[in-house]
């Protein structure tokens, strides 16, 4: 898959206005809407440069072989563990990594399932609402759903988003730029028995085009969204939508096979070059007068931590000592129904229809917490991966009733997942594995978490109303995955909290470290508090803000 010819070629020995680490959901826009600006701009991405003829339908590459998530060049593991008073250790048994993102220009954007939901109001101020959580890291952000709020129109209208507005929803300033994609058979069971319990199902908001939209076509509902790429480009990632926009102003260069290792300070204390290895694996340094870290939160902390100097003994930008610290990765539940008719809800895109009626905390309930409720097909929406996790009874795992059991559970099968809270614990983190290493010798990635007790339960009520509404319309068996504190996470929230605070936080309200005036942060490690589930669209609205105020101070030299 031989990369794009880059329009423009920056020397890696005089410095660029800004570098960029990770060309994902955050990455993307930072680099279009700073080019566009004027700036010149670098993107350092570990992944290979796909684009829409590289992608396809092979389940044994994307699922089994991890091929959008493996380091493109070397095996680069990572260890867990539930508690500091455990041993870390590389998760066996084939299952996915403790921390899951796409390795490639575009990032987690180009394998998403696209569901585009916005915070509300109250999840910027939910510890002034709700009062302080002993034991957790609960806190208001330092801005509101208001101030972020453009943002959020304005990545809807630039990346290309389907919807309508439901009865739950936060104010917004314009509607969604396209209609919502059609619903299928998962959707209308899901408002069915909605219906029937009185609860409001609506059309799912996606970063899918539902009609052809800024020169690109609509979804032909081949039905493989969920962890592969887009051949039609209708799903709006960044390598569709904004990075082509920002190679196009000839001020932004995007490296890929570039992984960074470390980012040097001067003597002044400012960064002035990214280190990194190129697709060969040789050492490299771009110089800059600026770094922009968007590299996920998990390859964000483990970048600073390993970037320790002299000035920064502890880690770049950690004199808090919270980098890495307050881990978030949303709380995810599953149920699953069969319908004695054929639904063939592998045909389409994930989501039609979600519920929101349980979004905001019930101190009824007991426990801290809301989210919401959505049907899909899961994993199960593709052949392979149907057979390999048929569940729910003693069903064999070979011989003639295996067989009935995958050809009629194919078509007869809808999944609803519960998506909520993830409470802010300084316990739960990212730091440097002591002992592994990646074959360049970058420390692994250590991820050390446990789910508050407040999101299993919530993670619990969810399926229990999963498995309510399926039964209200009509299924005829239905069961669940097992709700257990969760072991890997592709929501990597929290671990450079903004803030107003430089003690109890890593960047203030503009993304810029509070520690180093020429160092950004702006990726899923600046969120505060996690949402209830889909926070793709929140990371980009937040990039379109920072863009804004980046180019502002570097207009008045002010970086």
């Amino acid at each position: 898959m031989p990369a794009p010819e880059p329009r423009v070629r920056f020397p890696t020995r005089e410095a660029v206005d800004f570098v960029i680490v990770g060309s994902g959901a955050s990455g993307g826009v930072l680099a279009r809407e700073l080019a566009t600006a004027g700036f010149d701009v670098v993107v350092l991405e570990q992944g290979p440069y796909r684009t829409a003829a590289d992608f396809g339908h092979d389940e044994l590459k994307t699922f089994l072989n991890g091929e959008m998530s493996q380091h493109p060049g070397w095996a680069d593991p990572q260890t867990f563990r539930e508690s500091a008073d455990q041993d870390a250790t590389v998760p066996g048994g084939g299952g996915p990594p403790p921390a899951m993102y796409a390795r490639t220009v575009g990032g987690a954007s180009v394998h998403f399932s696209g569901n585009y939901w916005r915070m509300r109001p109250l999840d910027f101020k939910e510890r002034s609402l709700l009062g302080p959580m002993s034991g957790t890291g609960f806190a208001d952000w330092p801005i509101s759903y208001g101030e972020l709020e453009p943002y959020y129109t304005r990545a809807e209208w630039e990346l290309g988003v389907s919807g309508a507005p439901g009865p739950f929803d936060p104010p917004r300033s314009k509607p969604y730029p396209l209609p919502p994609m059609p619903v299928k058979s998962s959707g209308a069971l899901l408002e069915r028995g909605a219906r029937e319990l009185g609860l409001h199902a609506q059309p799912a908001p996606v970063a899918i085009l539902s009609k052809p939209y800024r020169g690109r076509p609509a979804c032909v509902h081949c039905g493989f969204c969920m962890g592969f790429g887009c051949e039609m480009n209708a799903k709006s990632s960044t390598l569709a939508s904004v990075l082509p926009e920002a190679e196009a102003t000839g001020r932004c260069e995007i490296r890929p096979l570039s992984t960074v290792y470390h980012v040097d300070v001067n003597d002044k204390g400012r960064v002035d070059q990214v280190r990194y290895y190129d697709a060969e694996g040789v050492e490299q340094a771009q110089k800059a007068r600026a770094v922009i870290l968007a590299a996920n939160g998990a390859e964000t902390p483990r970048l600073l931590l390993m970037s320790a100097s002299t000035a920064f003994p502890d880690g770049l930008a950690n004199t808090s000592g919270l980098v890495g610290k307050y881990l978030m990765g949303n709380g995810h539940s599953v149920s699953h129904a069969i319908f004695p008719e054929p639904v063939n809800d592998w045909k389409s895109i994930q989501v039609t229809r979600i519920i929101h009626d349980f979004y905001e905390t019930d101190p009824q309930r007991g426990h801290y917490g809301g989210g919401g409720i959505d049907a899909r097909p899961l994993i199960n929406a593709t052949p392979v991966m149907h057979a390999l996790t048929l569940s729910g009874g003693a069903v064999p795992r070979w011989g003639r009733e295996f067989r009935r059991e995958v050809d009629f559970g194919f078509g007869h099968h809808v999944g609803v997942l519960g998506s909520t809270t993830s409470v802010p614990l300084e316990r739960n983190n990212i730091t440097l594995d002591p002992v592994l290493k990646d074959a360049k010798g970058r420390p692994a990635i250590r991820m050390t978490y446990r789910d508050h007790d407040d999101d299993l339960a919530m993670m619990k009520f969810l399926q229990d109303r999963g498995v309510e509404i399926m039964q209200a319309a009509g299924a005829t068996k239905t069961w669940r995955e097992p709700v257990v504190p969760q072991n890997f996470h592709a929501h990597l929230l929290g671990t450079c909290r903004m803030g107003d605070d430089p003690s109890t936080s890593v960047v203030d309200a503009g993304h810029r470290s509070h520690d180093v005036p020429n160092l950004f942060i702006c990726d899923g490690s600046s969120l505060v508090s996690s949402g209830r589930g889909q926070p793709t669209l929140t990371i980009q609205a937040l990039a379109f803000r920072a863009s804004e105020l980046i180019a502002e101070a570097a207009r008045k030299n002010e970086i």
